[in-house]
């Protein structure tokens, strides 16, 4: 066996930090185990001696005396600060839609937000989810950020498509429910989508104005090369597979169809040509009206248009760890270690690409990534962005409190969101909570890119940051999909979520309650800091209406800070007091499937929807 100080060379060489914070913010080891495990997963051979970089993740080379590069920023932001509307695509409920917010439901969205004078609409992950297990439905543990999610296909747009009085019955049904029924969802588009494919195989050469042009398909088909063809023979396989017993995930399959270049799997797309064909048409559809929805939110006035967030890393077992298993680490998931919040530590069960091979080739991982998004987008959201200079990760089987954080190449990665950025026109923002490594807010803001700045973190030992503190280059807001809104957060009905549901236990619970006392005083005085009027009888048990009120005040006052962006949160406007998701549960809670309370088509009769974006168009008005 490798002797000690072999092995700690060996791990800092391939940037394995030798300690982990805990809960208390004191620094612990990083213990032999967890280093041979990390070694492992990094593919690196633990035989021999460390003194050689053979082989070794590139180091990043502070810019010292060089340009840095810079990401976009377009040229209309260098004179005013903007504002644009947040949600999950998925939550929209409207009369047209079939029980999931859809790229036409975006598309009058678009025009809603550009009436009111709105500049962009900021998205969760739209990535390529698992459609045979379409309950396994969080957007940041997708299959595939290369690809699309086609249950965001708005089939009643689909040329051909003609409905029925019994599918009508069931579009009635899933309209109804205050959650995304996936299951009943993918079952009733899918079969729409199979049956509109039949008659568009057969009518090709017919009326192109009706049936849209098939050279556009197979342009589309020529230029997603193999990237598309796997993930649509993934698909396949993994519908067969799950009707097998097997999974949809390539993890619990027969092991001659673990890999996508087996004989086995070569015998089965010979087999089943038509339905891989079928998967690229569902691409292709997502992508043509994706882009339609971009052009209408450019035709309405939004001038960043869409804002679209990309998830941290992929699940294990899904379409883009079977496609290119040589790029992903394959024995560590990615997570965080254990703090206040989470005093275990987090296991995302997230594959995450190695660092020797995430900005390697011509067209790097990484850049064919960025740019999955980045072709639809006037901006693009890196949630975690700390993964530019390091990821925790923990070794599978293990808890999170044994993984170790793993350097990642941060310069070479600035410089493909750089190169990326420019070419497609497309702002970059990069969301850091937590424990954040010393000096990468500072990078980042050197390489253009805006940070992510929520109210309620924006604190210091003084209480809530004045507005004025806030930084030019960042997008502030109020909540996220891993919050309550603004209303549940002044209850405190975030901090009796994690202990109900086990994640921190009771005794600190009390401590977050006798916390929050306090950032309620805090937050009131920053609001009057800021000049701004409280509504009275403002209590921690103070009434719908009055926190309707302070909802107001507080956009008010993030409109007020001098970041280039700020986000309003749908769910903030409807009132929602069903979180989007509860970070630390699965299940016992239905993340990921809360719907508005609202329709899309009466949102404008939401009195607190008039008064905050009438705020926002006042403290922020269009040059």
């Amino acid at each position: 066996m490798m002797k000690s100080a072999a092995l700690d060379k060996l791990a800092r060489l391939h940037g394995i930090s030798p300690t982990r914070p805990s809960p208390d913010n004191r620094e612990v080891p990083i213990s032999a185990a967890t280093k041979r495990k990390i070694l492992s997963a990094l593919n690196i051979a633990l035989t021999g001696t460390a003194d050689t970089e053979t082989g070794a993740p590139q180091r990043q080379v502070k810019p010292d005396g060089r340009t840095i590069p810079v990401s976009f920023l377009p040229d209309f932001l260098s004179g005013t600060r903007i504002w644009g509307m947040s949600l999950q695509l998925y939550e929209l409920r409207s009369a047209r839609n079939w029980g999931i917010g859809d790229f036409k439901d975006l598309s009058d969205l678009a025009d809603l937000a550009g009436s009111l004078g709105a500049d962009f609409i900021g998205l969760n992950p739209l990535h390529a989810p698992f459609l045979a297990d379409p309950d396994r439905c969080s957007p940041y543990e997708p299959s595939s950020r290369q690809h699309l999610n086609p249950l965001y296909i708005a089939v009643d747009e689909v040329p051909g498509f003609a409905g029925n009085p019994e599918l009508e019955r069931e579009l009635e049904r899933l309209r109804q429910s205050d959650l995304v029924d996936y299951i009943g969802v993918a079952r009733t588009k899918l079969g729409a989508l199979h049956d509109l494919w039949s008659m568009w195989q057969q009518r090709r050469t017919g009326d192109k104005t009706v049936y849209d042009d098939p050279d556009d398909f197979d342009a589309f088909v020529a230029q997603g090369g193999d990237s598309l063809r796997r993930h649509a023979l993934f698909e396949c396989l993994s519908f067969s597979m799950n009707a097998r017993g097997a999974g949809a995930g390539w993890q619990r399959w027969p092991a001659e169809f673990q890999r996508f270049d087996s004989v086995a799997v070569a015998d089965f797309e010979c087999e089943h040509a038509g339905g891989v064909r079928f998967h690229m048409w569902l691409q292709w559809l997502a992508h043509r009206q994706l882009m339609q929805a971009a052009d209408q939110a450019r035709k309405a006035g939004l001038r960043l248009g869409l804002y679209l967030d990309l998830a941290v890393g992929e699940a294990v077992d899904g379409s883009a760890t079977w496609s290119e298993p040589d790029i992903y680490v394959s024995k560590a998931t990615i997570g965080s270690p254990p703090d206040p919040f989470a005093v275990d530590g987090q296991d995302w069960h997230l594959a995450g690409y190695l660092p020797s091979e995430i900005a390697g080739g011509g067209m790097s991982p990484y850049r064919r990534m960025v740019s999955a998004a980045m072709r639809y987008a006037g901006a693009i959201r890196i949630d975690h962005a700390p993964a530019v200079r390091r990821l925790f990760l923990v070794p599978l089987g293990d808890r999170p409190d044994s993984g170790a954080y793993v350097r990642y190449p941060e310069g070479r990665l600035l410089e493909i969101l750089a190169e990326a950025s420019a070419e497609h026109r497309c702002l970059v923002i990069g969301e850091s909570l937590g424990m954040i490594p010393e000096g990468l807010q500072e990078d980042l803001a050197a390489a253009g890119i805006l940070s992510y700045r929520i109210l309620s973190y924006e604190q210091d030992k003084k209480g809530f940051k004045r507005a004025d503190a806030y930084p030019v280059l960042a997008l502030a807001c109020i909540s996220t999909h891993d919050h309550q809104t603004l209303a549940g957060w002044w209850r405190g009905a975030d901090i009796q979520d994690r202990c109900e549901h086990g994640i921190v236990p009771p005794d600190l619970t009390e401590e977050h309650l006798e916390h929050r006392k306090r950032e309620r005083r805090y937050l009131k005085a920053a609001f009057r800091a800021a000049g701004l009027n409280l509504p009275p009888r403002l209590t921690a048990r103070a009434s719908e209406e009055t926190l309707k009120d302070l909802t107001v005040s507080a956009y008010r006052f993030i409109a007020r800070t001098p970041s280039l962006l700020t986000a309003v949160r749908l769910a903030d406007l409807t009132d929602e007091k069903r979180p989007t998701n509860i970070p630390g549960t699965s299940d016992s809670y239905p993340n990921w499937k809360p719907k508005l309370s609202v329709l899309l088509e009466d949102l404008m009769s939401s009195p607190l929807l008039k008064s905050v974006t009438g705020a926002m168009r006042e403290e922020r008005p269009r040059e």
